[in-house]
């Protein structure tokens, strides 16, 4: 394969992993809940989250010019038989602002502001609760190394389905490279930052349903699969093509879903 055309084939692996990532944070259940509503007049701009990465409370704040706006609050965690809290939010100059009481990790809070005028008008910002899942901390030494091998494992499994597809020679050493990169960032890191973040190291197969290590666990058959039959069989270059597929298709489905959560109607009062 001409150098020119290898590169050009590495910046479409390298775009398409931007593309893909950012789909997959954006469409994820982790993503804030933003957009804006008029009330009284004023147009009011809301950003809330859907994750706390810790410690302490989950602070919100809303910026409400109209110093006769109130802001009311209801929450209670989520997969509870909890009463809804009611709380007002306390106003800082422009702000309003609203503190979700801290849960363990994977405890989820769900969430309702609403506001209020003098004459008892009132609106919520979202038709539905938010739902936002605590976390714990994560080192950064950690948290960053598990992204960068996630990421670069999803360049060199693009640029590998493309070597295999313009029938490059480099096809196998590409699928290698994608396979460690996978067990790196994906085996190794990303059950310590499970852990960190959730208490546990795996909660997918065989010991739960949680989706992203489904995934991880997917995406690695498919390379190890791969590699082996490249290593006898130069040739099945197909391989690489189905397992870029399959690594494309885990990367479609939205980050955290069905992740570790706190069932806290199972646990004892």
């Amino acid at each position: 394969m001409k150098k020119s055309k290898s590169i050009l084939l590495w910046v479409v692996a390298f775009v398409l992993m931007l593309v893909l990532a950012v789909y997959q944070r954006m469409t994820g259940p982790t993503y804030p809940v933003s957009g804006s509503i008029t009330f009284n007049n004023e147009v009011i701009k809301y950003k809330l989250p859907r994750s706390n990465d810790g410690p302490g409370d989950d602070i919100i704040k809303i910026r409400v010019q109209n110093k006769n706006v109130l802001a009311y609050i209801k929450y209670k965690r989520f997969k509870s038989n909890d009463d809804w809290t009611v709380k007002q939010l306390r106003r800082d100059d422009d702000y309003l602002v609203a503190s979700i009481p801290e849960q363990p990790p994977a405890g989820k809070v769900m969430y309702q502001i609403s506001l209020v005028d003098f004459t008892g008008n009132n609106k919520t910002l979202t038709d539905e609760p938010v739902i936002i899942r605590f976390k714990g901390v994560v080192p950064p030494y950690i948290l960053y190394p598990h992204i960068l091998f996630m990421f670069v494992g999803m360049v060199y499994s693009l640029r590998a389905g493309l070597e295999a597809f313009y029938k490059g020679n480099k096809t196998y050493a590409y699928s290698l490279f994608t396979m460690n990169l996978m067990i790196i960032g994906g085996l190794i890191l990303g059950p310590i930052v499970q852990y960190l973040a959730f208490g546990a190291f795996w909660t997918g197969w065989p010991f739960g349903h949680d989706l992203t290590d489904n995934k991880t666990l997917l995406v690695f058959i498919a390379w190890i699969v791969t590699v082996f039959q490249l290593k006898k069989h130069p040739e099945r270059k197909y391989w690489a093509i189905i397992a870029t597929i399959v690594t494309i298709a885990v990367y479609l489905v939205p980050h955290s879903v069905l992740g570790s959560e706190i069932d806290y109607t199972k646990l004892p009062k």
